[in-house]
C-alpha cells in the first residue's frame, strides 16, 4: 500500500535536484527522500526520477510508503529576519523558498509558521492558514512583508492593499536592455489559457498597471526599479515575459536558462523592497 500524491513543482523549487525538492516539499529529510526516490516512487511527465535528476515545472506524482517517519518540521531556509514589531502589525524580510502561508501541495516553511514558531501572535482575522496575511510574496520572490498582528490593523492594512494606497516597490533582473528605459505596462493578466498554474496577458484579463526604470544596465541583463499600481499575481513576472524581457532564472515565463546558469540562478530575480502604506491618499 501506498500514499500517492499529486504535488505542483513552486517556481523556486523549477530546475532543483529531484532530492531536495522533494524535501523541502514534502518536509523530508534529504535521506528520506532519497529513499523514496530510489525505490521508483517519484515521476514526472511519465518519466521515473533518480534523487540526482532535476525537477521541472509542473506536477510530481508521489508515491510515499504507508508507514513513514514523522516529517521533521520545516526549517527556513537562511532564516526569517523581523525587522519591526509592535502592538498592530510586524514587518518580516521574507527569503526565497518560504510561502506566505500554508496551501494545498506546500508542505514547507511559511512565514505564518515561522512567527507562530517565534511566538508571535497574529490577528484573528481570515482564514485560519492565513491569519494576519494581508499580501503575498510568490515563494520564488524574496523580500518584506507586513504581517498584521491586530484585527483593526489587519482590516485597514486589507483595505489599504484593495484601495491602492499601498507603494509597492520592487528590485529586479530582466533579460536584455529594455526601450524605453522607462515606462508603464498596462496590460490585462489572467489565467493562462494553456495551464492551472501561469498567467497571461489576455484581452478579458483583470486591469494591472506596472511601472518601471532601468538603474543599471550589464552585458545581458537590465536591473530595473519596479512600482506596482495593482497586485495581481505574478504581475511583474507576466508583463516583463510580455515584453519579451522575461526575469533572469524565471524558466516558468519564458528565461534563458543559459543566463540563469551564468548568474547562478534557480528562481526569478525579483526582491520586494518597500509594501509601505502611504499617510494619505488623494
Amino acid at each position: 500500500m501506498s500514499d500517492t500524491r499529486y504535488l505542483p513543482v513552486p517556481d523556486a523549487l523549477a530546475g532543483e535536484r529531484a532530492d531536495a525538492a522533494l524535501s523541502r516539499m514534502l518536509g523530508l529529510s534529504r535521506t528520506k527522500a532519497a529513499d523514496v526516490l530510489a525505490g521508483g516512487g517519484v515521476m514526472q511527465d511519465g518519466r521515473v526520477l533518480g534523487k540526482s535528476d532535476r525537477v521541472a515545472d509542473g506536477i510530481l506524482i508521489v508515491d510515499l510508503p504507508d508507514e513513514r517517519e514523522p516529517a521533521p518540521e520545516p526549517e527556513i531556509p537562511g532564516g526569517l529576519t523581523l525587522l519591526y514589531e509592535d502592538d498592530d502589525l510586524a514587518v518580516v524580510d521574507k527569503p526565497i523558498g518560504v510561502a506566505a502561508h500554508p496551501s494545498p501541495g506546500w508542505t514547507g516553511p511559511t512565514v505564518v509558521g515561522a512567527l507562530a514558531s517565534a511566538g508571535v501572535t497574529l490577528a484573528s482575522s481570515g482564514a485560519a492558514e492565513r491569519q494576519g496575511i494581508v499580501h503575498r510574496l510568490d515563494v520564488g520572490t524574496s523580500g518584506l512583508m507586513v504581517v498584521a498582528k491586530s484585527d483593526i490593523a489587519y482590516t485597514h492594512l486589507k483595505r489599504a492593499f484593495k484601495e491602492r494606497t499601498v507603494e509597492k516597490v520592487y528590485h529586479a533582473v530582466a533579460q536584455g536592455h529594455l526601450d524605453p528605459t522607462a515606462g508603464t505596462i498596462d496590460a490585462p493578466i489572467g489565467r493562462h489559457p494553456g495551464s492551472d498554474w501561469k498567467f497571461a496577458v489576455i484581452q478579458d484579463g483583470r486591469p494591472s498597471i506596472t511601472h518601471y526604470e532601468v538603474l543599471e544596465m550589464f552585458p545581458s541583463a537590465s536591473l530595473l526599479e519596479i512600482h506596482l499600481e495593482t497586485g495581481r499575481t505574478h504581475q511583474i513576472r507576466v508583463h516583463m515575459s510580455a515584453m519579451r524581457h522575461p526575469l533572469a532564472g524565471d524558466a516558468t515565463y519564458g528565461a534563458d536558462p543559459t543566463l540563469a546558469k551564468r548568474l547562478g540562478l534557480t528562481r526569478q530575480w525579483l526582491h520586494a523592497r518597500e509594501p509601505g502604506v502611504r499617510a494619505s491618499h488623494a
